[in-house]
Formats: structure tokens, sequence, C-alpha cells
């Protein structure tokens, strides 16, 4: 990335507007949507699903349910009914398919808050960064599985983020208005990508989901890789670049197994070279260029 230039502008020279942005905008459309689908019901009648994130079910039919609400109700010595068994295995072996954190990149609502604060960070250049470790996440969620155990309930959910902005925007936002503030503030000015990086314990929980995941973000052009460190600066959880990116010489396939990755595929956006796409874990992709997008060095020429 050039001293000046924004993650992405090259990429928008060789590969145009949309492809350069097609997982940001599908992200968004599909964020906005799921709310909505759960939004229509409390507040225009429409009644297409019932319930929200942690237990839904749609068209009177289909059971969905939060893995880690289930995990959650488990410690506090209940059992669920049977619904809510079926609608975890459903979600579990759905997230199982393609990747635990694409909850937190494609899903979760709050997700758009800490989009919206890095881009400002970028944006402003606000230089400095608080050390947060990448362990402190699961300390948090063993927590939450403790005071489940203890207290006998769901206490986390009281003041999850997520189920707070549902309820927000069905009964008033209130405290919830703190709640995202302290979010958007925390990314902005205290630690990048704090929240959904280092300390929120549902991510924590769907990142172990995606360490074994089937579907995977690998750098199978990763010899065209320019080194312009655009994917560093808008990926995540952008440690999990360098091993795919880099491991050439140390045996490292091109495969970004972490389960970290949230499968956002911005990586894939803002790369002007074409070196990441999507693929499996079974894939065995060789060095290729995509129809229709030329490499970097043939645009320039």
């Amino acid at each position: 990335m050039q001293p000046g230039s924004r993650p992405g502008e090259e990429a928008i020279q060789v590969k145009g507007w949309f492809l350069a942005r097609r997982y940001l905008i599908l992200r968004r459309i599909m964020q906005l949507a799921i709310l909505t689908l759960f939004l229509a019901g409390p507040l225009f009648g429409i009644w297409i699903v019932k319930g929200n994130l942690a237990s839904s079910l749609t068209f009177d039919t289909l059971p969905l349910s939060d893995p880690l609400v289930l995990l959650q109700t488990l410690f506090s010595g209940h059992l669920s009914e049977n619904a809510a068994l079926i609608g975890a295995v459903i979600v579990l072996g759905f997230y199982l398919l393609v990747g635990g954190r694409v909850y937190c990149s494609w899903v979760c609502p709050v997700n758009i808050v800490t989009d919206t604060a890095e881009w400002l960070r970028r944006t402003l250049r606000v230089k400095g960064s608080a050390n947060f470790s990448q362990k402190t996440r699961y300390w948090f969620l063993g927590a939450i599985l403790l005071v489940a155990a203890v207290t006998g309930s769901i206490a986390w959910e009281l003041i999850n983020p997520v189920s707070m902005v549902y309820r927000g925007l069905v009964f008033g936002m209130g405290l919830t208005w703190c709640v995202v503030a302290a979010i958007f503030l925390l990314d902005l000015f205290v630690g990048r990508r704090a929240w959904c990086g280092h300390l929120c314990p549902v991510g924590a929980f769907y990142g172990l989901l995606g360490e074994v995941a089937v579907l995977r973000v690998s750098a199978v052009r990763r010899e065209q890789c320019d080194d312009c460190m655009d994917c560093f600066a808008v990926c995540p959880e952008h440690h999990v670049i360098k091993p795919a990116l880099k491991g050439a010489e140390k045996g490292i396939g091109p495969l970004i197994s972490s389960g970290h990755c949230t499968n956002c595929g911005r990586c894939i956006d803002v790369c002007a070279c074409d070196v990441f796409t999507f693929t499996t874990r079974v894939s065995n992709h060789s060095s290729q260029v995509l129809p229709g997008i030329k490499p970097k060095s043939e645009v320039s020429s």
C-alpha cells in the first residue's frame, strides 16, 4: 500500500469498483436482510421468523438455535427442549461447513459498528493501540460458562451486545446506545479490532468451530503477491494471513486454516494481484489467474 493511499485503490483500478468491494457489499446486504427478517414480525406483523438470533422458528417449521446459548443452558443445569436441541445441531452443522466466524462477519449486527470504527480509525490515522492477548476472548468465554454454572442462568445474554441490539431495535435502544458507543470508541481509540478480534466471547466460541470448517480462504496465487499490504490493512484478523501468504519456504500451504479467519472476503476484494480466493480444505488449486482479471503488472504496463 503506497503512502497516502487507501486499501483497495489499486484493486479498483485493476478489477473495477464492484469487484473490489463485492464481498463487503454482500456482507452488508446479508446482515441487514437477517435483521429485517427478525424485525419484520414485531414491527410490521410479518412473521417469517419468530424469535431472535439466540433462538428462532422460521415459517413455523425450521428451528434455529445458537449453540453457545445451548451450551450456557447446559452449564446452568437446565435441559433444553427438543426444538432447541435440533435448532442448535442445524446451526452447528452449518457453521462447521462454512466457518464458525462467518457468524461474526456475515450475521452479527455489531460487525457493522466495529467495521465503521476501523474505517474511521484508518481515515483519521489514529495511532497507537492497546495490546490485548489473543487468549483474552477465551478467558471471557470460560467466564460466561462459569457464570452460567454458578447462577443457574444464561446471564451473558442479558448483556450480550448482539442480543441487546435486537432488543433495542424492538423495544427502544436506551442503554443499548451506551454499549454500542462503548464498543465503537474501544475499537476507534483504544485498540484495533479490540472487541471482535480480542474480547468477544461469542467470536471465541465460533472461532473454535472454524478450526475444522470446510470453507476457507486460500492464497492460491501467492507467488503474484507484490507486498502491497492491503490485505493486512483490511483483515480483521490479519495475523492469519502471513503463514499462508509467506509460508512457502517453510513448507506451509496457501490455505488459511486458522479458526480466527472470519471468511469475510475482504482480502479477496482488495488484492489487485488476485492472490486470494475462496476454496475448501480438500481442494487442490494450482496457480492461475481468473478469466477477465489481469495481474497488476500487465495492467500497469
